[in-house]
């Protein structure tokens, strides 16, 4: 059997694997892409929605946001009732103008996917790669069904049970949390489209409602931890959403329940994001609850540093980094930004959810509490600008040097770093 080699091989086609993949490919690195799943099912699988600013204008750097920026939508305010009181949070007009872009992640995927491949890239779907291991020369290798595959860098980009984390000699398992908490998850055609997303805080629960597309929405619910979805039948679905999110007749009308399921709500990051030339990226190193929006933009900003270092790296030697950017940085940077990231979660989850187990005498102190806080982040001043400029991802993802567009290379500027 023939020897196969690569220069780095990327382990999932998700957002973080195909956002390097093509950076990599771009400057002239040869890469491998394996994906265990087949390709209608990366492309179908209805997941995130919201892009943060500095994840758009990267993408538009590397021209990959022509159907993004003609069907997406700009979203700079969201809504937080609690006690009946409806609270507008203008971020774009307290972040100076920074906003999200909402646009369902498969439809991202289908966009990155069919851009790579016209750029004459290629991808292995259907073809997981079994183990990974390191020679004795320190190089890696896959063991994959179509044999085996040599490479200089192996990046896992392969999700919470990452083959490539299980590769780490001394292991990349870190410290994580599980919530008192699940959300009952909803996709649902709706009347017309959610003009911003709403977070509802109530005595019996959160409910969320985001936006998707013109016709589908996404709904969140809280459930308690391990909660069984088969006792969520539609009525009661519906009748939870209606009275946790005070739907009148000014909102969209919910249609038919498209699809129902369960976030089994949980925060990781691991301790270690490289061994070698073995490194990691995305949810393969932190995963993150939905509050906020931050998995796949943190994502895309790991592939994003990662490519601008891999690139430095192979083309000019230069794994150092005087100024701190190079490969050897790649790690601390992004378990710093990690933490960062798990931090603003926190906090947001904190202002939606109420206490596990508080009395229900006790749930209207609560409630106030929070009020005052969602009127807070509201206000101008450096509480609002600081929440609006984390909650839409303000900032600059790192471009490589030799891309003429790009403008000195900084990870991650602006308030947020993450």
């Amino acid at each position: 059997m023939t020897r196969r080699t690569t220069t780095v091989a990327i382990v999932g086609a998700g957002p973080a694997g195909l956002v390097l993949a093509h950076a990599l490919h771009r400057a002239g690195i040869t890469v491998t892409v394996h994906e265990r799943l087949s390709r209608a099912a990366v492309e179908s699988a209805a997941r995130a929605g919201v892009l943060e600013h500095r994840v758009v204008e990267y993408l538009r750097a590397l021209g990959l946001t022509d159907r993004l920026t003609a069907e997406g939508e700009r979203h700079g305010r969201c809504e937080i009732t609690c006690l009946g009181e409806n609270v507008l949070v203008d971020y774009g007009a307290l972040s100076g103008g920074i906003r999200h872009w909402v646009y369902p992640q498969q439809l991202l995927l289908r966009d990155l996917i069919a851009a790579y491949l016209a750029d004459g890239g290629s991808i292995a779907f259907e073809r997981p790669v079994e183990s990974v291991t390191v020679g004795a020369d320190g190089r890696p290798g896959l063991n994959t069904a179509d044999g085996p595959l040599t490479a200089e860098y192996v990046i896992g980009c392969d999700g919470a049970h990452s083959v490539v984390a299980a590769a780490f000699p001394d292991g990349a398992d870190g410290p994580g949390r599980r919530y008192p908490y699940d959300w009952l998850t909803v996709l649902a055609r709706i009347s017309r489209p959610v003009e911003q997303i709403r977070y509802a805080v109530h005595a019996d629960g959160f409910a969320g409602m985001m936006p998707r597309t013109a016709d589908v929405g996404r709904f969140y619910l809280e459930v308690p931890a391990g909660e069984d979805p088969a006792g969520w039948g539609e009525r009661r679905i519906r009748a939870e959403l209606e009275r946790r999110l005070e739907l009148d007749g000014e909102d969209p009308a919910l249609g038919a329940l498209l699809e129902t399921g369960m976030l089994r709500m949980r925060g990781k990051v691991a301790r270690r994001m490289r061994a070698g030339r073995l490194l990691l990226a995305g949810d393969a190193a932190h995963t993150v609850t939905p509050s906020g929006a931050k998995g796949l933009n943190s994502a895309v900003a790991d592939a994003a540093d990662l490519a601008a270092a891999l690139i430095a790296e192979l083309r000019d030697g230069d794994g150092t980094g005087l100024d701190g950017t190079g490969l050897d940085g790649y790690e601390r940077r992004r378990l710093d930004a990690a933490w960062r990231t798990q931090e603003f979660s926190e906090q947001l989850l904190d202002l939606l959810h109420l206490p596990a187990g508080l009395p229900p005498g006790q749930r209207e102190f609560a409630l106030r509490l929070r009020l005052e806080r969602i009127r807070r982040i509201a206000a101008p001043g450096p509480e609002g600008a600081a929440f609006a400029l984390a909650y839409a991802g303000a900032g600059e993802l790192r471009l490589p040097a030799m891309w003429p567009s790009a403008q000195g290379g900084a990870v991650a500027s602006g308030a947020t770093g993450r």
